[in-house]
């Protein structure tokens, strides 16, 4: 026979699970989940590493996945914290208010969206006027643009990312990437994919920048944090943090920390700019 007490206590526990785990919303005192833009992501896990050693109660989840996976999280409640390397758009907002939910943005940092080549490329830079017609397809060879004679293997990031939005907006100016173009989910696909393939381009946060590609000034202009200070820089950009409402309890203190003092020499030392 089953005992009416012990039962009602299993099913007591069973909901008290199902609230803590399997509910989408993830929010307590003690555990704070990020998602969303690869370029944000150092910083997020930089940030998160020090915090937690800071902070040993509160434990940070950091997990990339693009700018429109980490907003469609937040609007879904599968996260607190969505990066995002361009603004939300009104479409998003408008689905999360339909679903109570409240986007609220943070800027946490600035950055430059780098062209990036083959280190065997001998050209300086590109005008933006190029890479616009190099990315629509209007122009397949690098003799073209004053490089060698050499087949342009283009290299763009895919439609969830923040930084192909900002790109395409930016650079492109709302025309499509040529149909032929490799598109990577990630910064570190795109370094990986241009480093490994001569006559390749690509771009990236300046944060993934390094030795085993080469940076391309555009209009003669080199991605740096005095040029985007100046506001010299054409691909210059804001970094984002949103949250549902204004940030409370841990999730507060998490984003607080980043734009601290502390947090922003963290900012600079993975390569971006801070505030």
């Amino acid at each position: 026979m089953i005992n009416v007490g012990k039962f009602k206590l299993f099913v007591s526990l069973v909901l008290i699970s199902f609230l803590l785990y399997g509910s989408p919303i993830l929010a307590t005192e003690t555990i704070v989940v990020v998602k969303g833009s690869t370029t944000v992501l150092p910083i997020a896990q930089s940030c998160a590493e020090v915090f937690m050693e800071e902070n040993p109660a509160i434990s940070i989840s950091v997990q990339g996945g693009g700018s429109g996976v980490g907003i469609a999280s937040l609007i879904d409640g599968t996260c607190n914290i969505a990066n995002a390397s361009r603004p939300i758009k009104e479409k998003e907002i408008a689905t999360a208010q339909e679903k109570g939910v409240n986007p609220v943005e943070t800027v946490i940092a600035r950055d430059a969206i780098v062209l990036v080549v083959h280190p065997s490329n001998a050209l300086a830079g590109l005008t933006l006027a190029e890479i616009k017609a190099i990315y629509t397809g209007k122009v397949s060879n690098w003799s073209e643009v004053g490089g060698a004679d050499q087949e342009i293997i283009v290299v763009s990031r895919d439609s969830a990312s923040g930084t192909f939005e900002t790109f395409n907006e930016l650079a492109l100016e709302g025309e499509k990437v040529r149909a032929n173009a490799l598109l990577q989910a990630s910064n570190a696909a795109v370094v990986t994919t241009v480093a490994n393939t001569p006559g390749a381009i690509g771009y990236v946060g300046l944060g993934y920048v390094s030795k085993e590609i080469k940076a391309l000034t555009v209009d003669e202009v080199i991605p740096s944090k005095e040029t985007v200070n100046a506001g010299d820089y054409p691909l210059a950009r804001s970094l984002f943090m949103y949250t549902d409402g204004k940030p409370e309890g841990a999730v507060k203190k998490f984003i607080d920390f980043v734009l601290s003092a502390e947090g922003q020499k963290l900012v600079e030392e993975n390569g971006y700019i801070s505030l």
